[in-house]
C-alpha cells in the first residue's frame, strides 16, 4: 500500500510494480538522453512535462515515480538519484530548465514537496533535501586537504597500520599552508558530553 496523503492509501497492482522496476532499470541503460528515456520514464508515471535530458544510469524513483515532475528543460545528468519517498510519499519538482548535475541525490522527506526552482543549477556530487531557490547555483564543499598520508592504503595495507601512519593538517587561517599535527586521527579523546 502507499499513501496518497495523510491517513489516505491506495494499492499498487503487483504486475505495475513490476513494469515500473523494469521501464525503469531499460531507461537507466539504454541510449536516448533526450527521447527513449525521458518515453521510458513517461511510462513509468514520471511526470515529463515537455522536454527533458536524463543521462545514463539516472535512478527516477522506482515504487512511486508518479511523485516526480520534470517540467520543461529538466536536466538530470548521470548516476543521479531523484527520491520521493523516506517513510512516507513526498514529492519532487524540477522546474523548468533545471540542472542537475552528475552523482547527485535528491531526497524528498515525508509527506512534503522538494522543489528545485526554475533555472536553478545543482552542481555534481550535492545531496538535496530541501527545497532550492529559482535560479540559484547550489554545490558541496569543496574536499580538503586533512592529513599526510605516509603509509600508502594500499590493498595489502591493513587499515588500522594505514591510521596511524596519518599526520593530521592544522590550518591556521584560511588560505594558509597547512602545517603537520601530532594527533593522530582516531585516536583523540572523544568530545566529553555535558
Amino acid at each position: 500500500m502507499s499513501q496518497d496523503h495523510i491517513g489516505r492509501t491506495m494499492k499498487k497492482n503487483l504486475l505495475r510494480r513490476i513494469v515500473n522496476r523494469v521501464l525503469g532499470q531499460l531507461a537507466r541503460t539504454l541510449p536516448g538522453c533526450t527521447s527513449l528515456r525521458p518515453l521510458l520514464h513517461r511510462l513509468r508515471g514520471v511526470q515529463i512535462q515537455g522536454k527533458a535530458f536524463i543521462g545514463d544510469d539516472v535512478y527516477i524513483e522506482n515504487e512511486y515515480p508518479e511523485r516526480v515532475i520534470l517540467e520543461d528543460g529538466a536536466q538530470i545528468c548521470l548516476r543521479s538519484t531523484i527520491i520521493a519517498h523516506t517513510k512516507g510519499l513526498g514529492q519532487v519538482i524540477l522546474e523548468k530548465n533545471v540542472f542537475i548535475g552528475a552523482g547527485c541525490m535528491i531526497i524528498a522527506s515525508s509527506n512534503s514537496t522538494l522543489r528545485i526552482g526554475e533555472g536553478a543549477v545543482v552542481a555534481a556530487g550535492s545531496v538535496i533535501s530541501s527545497n532550492v531557490l529559482p535560479g540559484t547555483l547550489v554545490a558541496p564543499e569543496s574536499p580538503k586537504v586533512v592529513a599526510r598520508v605516509t603509509v600508502p592504503l594500499a590493498i595489502e595495507t591493513e587499515f588500522t597500520e594505514f591510521m596511524k601512519g596519518l599526520t593530521l593538517l592544522n590550518e591556521s587561517k584560511p588560505g594558509a599552508a597547512a602545517t603537520p599535527s601530532t594527533r593522530k586521527p582516531g585516536l583523540e579523546k572523544p568530545p566529553e558530553r555535558k
